[in-house]
């Protein structure tokens, strides 16, 4: 994860759309696909805002997923494999997850 400390807030580590799909999936308890999520997004995002491609989306949740703050399960369809993207954490528990993680590497860093 990258750290923008111009940002506030859930900022500091993602953009304004990656933001948009983990409160979907934070606040739903239900699996999504990456279509589902993109279809969201892009539905969610300020009309000044461009649209996010598709692969965006599946770029951000596979990144999340192996950072474990996803989990997914694949189910065969029309195509071949898909993943169905869920949360076992809410919002706040991400964030203590996420201040014990910065905690540690500057921690382990200033020593």
């Amino acid at each position: 994860m990258i750290y923008d400390l111009d940002e506030t807030g859930l900022h500091t580590v993602f953009k304004h759309y990656q933001l948009e799909a983990m409160r979907l999936l934070w606040e739903n308890h239900a699996s999504f696909s990456t279509k589902d999520v993109w279809q969201h997004v892009n539905e969610a995002l300020e009309p000044s805002m461009k649209t996010i491609s598709r692969s965006s989306i599946i770029n951000f949740l596979d990144t999340m997923e192996k950072e474990g703050f996803l989990e997914y399960t694949e189910i065969t369809g029309k195509g071949g494999h898909r993943r169905l993207y869920y949360s076992n954490i809410n919002e706040d528990k991400f964030k203590a997850a996420l201040q014990s993680r910065i905690y540690n590497h500057v921690k382990n860093n200033l020593q």
